[in-house]
């Protein structure tokens, strides 16, 4: 048997300014969102909390010079309730890296991860004893996959695919990370610390 099926997560990465998260947590609200920190005493933000968070990372990057005492993340546990089912999404923080003089850059791009995990684990026992195994998450939370897809198309309607390549002549090529931004959030991008820093540019504005 083949544990391995339906392991995994649904994904996406995208970048979007404060005000555009603020809309995309209020979609949250009819489903008794919890927010914890992935810390060992799960520490539950409300969701002002969150929205101070991710702004608090979000001008880290947008900045016009670099702050030297921060070093921003973004990473929360979210437990939604649909009906009778209890699941829930994670998101955090990550980087993009991107070259820069035949190496890659010190610095990377920000993107928050949204996901979701595509099984749902299920106990089982025979005469070997017990086990489990992950069957489709769309089976036995069909309400939450809904919803992930809900919140995944409307980050999509308001992004586009990050298209972008530095002022280095090894490393013009394009970049084509996995990872939507806004227009907004190009627009403050392009006056901040990492775009001056490495004379990045983004393609197909």
């Amino acid at each position: 048997m083949d544990r391995l099926k339906n392991s995994g997560f649904y994904k996406l990465r995208f970048f979007i300014t404060p005000e555009e998260f603020k809309s995309f947590l209020e979609l949250f609200e009819d489903r008794k969102p919890q927010f914890h920190l992935t810390n060992y005493a799960r520490t539950e933000h409300d969701q002002i909390q969150v929205y101070e968070a991710y702004q608090a990372y979000y001008r880290y990057f947008a900045a016009a010079e670099k702050r030297k005492d921060a070093h921003p993340f973004f990473v929360y546990s979210i437990s939604i309730t649909s009906d009778h089912e209890n699941s829930g999404f994670f998101v955090r923080n990550e980087g993009v890296d991107f070259p820069y003089y035949g190496q890659w850059a010190e610095d990377e791009l920000p993107c928050i991860l949204l996901s979701f995990p595509k099984g749902f684990q299920v106990d089982l026992e025979d005469e070997k004893g017990k086990y489990y195994i992950y069957e489709d998450i769309r089976d036995h939370r069909p309400l939450t996959y809904a919803f992930f897809e809900q919140v995944t198309g409307y980050i999509k309607k308001r992004t586009k695919p990050l298209r972008f390549s530095a002022l280095d002549p090894e490393a013009m090529k394009e970049q084509k990370p996995s990872v939507r931004i806004s227009r907004d959030a190009i627009q403050d991008m392009g006056q901040s610390w990492i775009f001056n820093k490495y004379g990045l540019v983004i393609h197909g504005k």
